[in-house]
């Protein structure tokens, strides 16, 4: 086993989670060998052409990553391992949101403007035999252009921006990305809709936190409203100038918005959820010229997280 590779106990943990064997006619190589090839490549950033040869052809683990981006496979794996933290109650429900801009890397540009495509006639669009007929796109997309494939120009240059919620101990919930001049507070409402740890057993995914908790980027009157509207308790800091604004207005301004300075602290959570992710180099750098599997990089560097803490 190399460094950085799933042990036992975490490969334990996902094998049962795994898609079976290929369709007739193929067959799915070694999902434990290629899994930690796509971790190596995560954790190292090197180029796909790149990966050791203990891995198998690069093309099979690229190709992997790719599918299993575009279907959910990475997304669903992290909601399973989520489900046994909570069913264990070791998950903290005070949440924190915040988001980090994510420099792009000059080869993330020039991805096609179409939207989506299928396998055409004898395109081997699978990692293995015999699953080239698949129906397939190639992922989602919200749109063509720079746009679509979350990347924009921001103070940092060309950039990404990824949006996290994280538990109290420091485990992203869940992910949004935008380009990188996108702000901050108009996501939040975003970003906690993506927030789902199912149940083990019978009964609906829990999706409200016991406590939000985010800087002043999040203050607007809206963003307010909606968590008041969920009634889930938040702690978010009032900015100067609305302050102002709400003191001007006399009784019509309404009432100070409450602030627990002491619970506030524990906003560092998040930050360190963003240190523990942009460990991963091909996080911290984005590559990827679809959004699709560089979100898919960004949930399977999340699992990792949730996997080893």
């Amino acid at each position: 086993m190399g460094r950085g590779d799933l042990t036992n106990a975490e490969w334990g943990r996902l094998e049962s989670f795994l898609p079976p064997g290929g369709a007739r006619g193929g067959r799915w190589s070694d999902h434990r060998r290629v899994i930690n090839g796509v971790l190596y490549r995560v954790r190292t950033g090197v180029q796909w052409r790149d990966l050791p040869e203990r891995f198998g052809p690069w093309e099979t683990v690229y190709k992997r990553h790719r599918r299993w981006s575009a279907d959910g496979t990475w997304t669903m794996l992290l909601s399973r391992i989520q489900a046994a933290e909570d069913a264990a109650g070791q998950i903290d429900w005070d949440v924190s949101v915040d988001s980090t801009a994510v420099r792009a890397h000059q080869h993330a540009a020039g991805a096609r403007k179409a939207t989506a495509r299928g396998p055409s006639k004898g395109d081997r669009w699978g990692d293995e035999p015999g699953r080239s007929g698949v129906e397939e796109t190639d992922g989602p997309a919200e749109g063509s252009g720079q746009i679509g494939e979350c990347l924009g120009r921001s103070r940092g240059g060309f950039t990404t921006k990824i949006h996290l919620a994280a538990d109290g101990r420091c485990r992203p919930l869940a992910l949004v990305l935008t380009p990188g001049h996108y702000g901050d507070g108009p996501q939040l409402e975003r970003v906690l809709e993506q927030v789902s740890v199912p149940r083990i057993g019978v009964g609906r995914p829990r999706t409200r936190p016991d406590h939000v908790l985010a800087d002043k980027a999040y203050t607007s009157r809206k963003n307010r409203r909606y968590l008041r509207r969920r009634g889930i308790r938040h702690t978010i800091p009032e900015r100067l100038d609305q302050q102002r604004h709400r003191k001007n207005r006399g009784s019509r301004g309404g009432r100070p918005t409450g602030f627990d300075s002491e619970r506030y602290k524990k906003r560092n959570t998040v930050e360190r959820a963003i240190n523990r992710l942009k460990g991963f180099r091909a996080v911290a750098t984005r590559y990827e010229k679809r959004a699709y599997i560089y979100l898919g990089t960004v949930t399977l560097a999340a699992l990792v997280i949730w996997l080893r803490t």
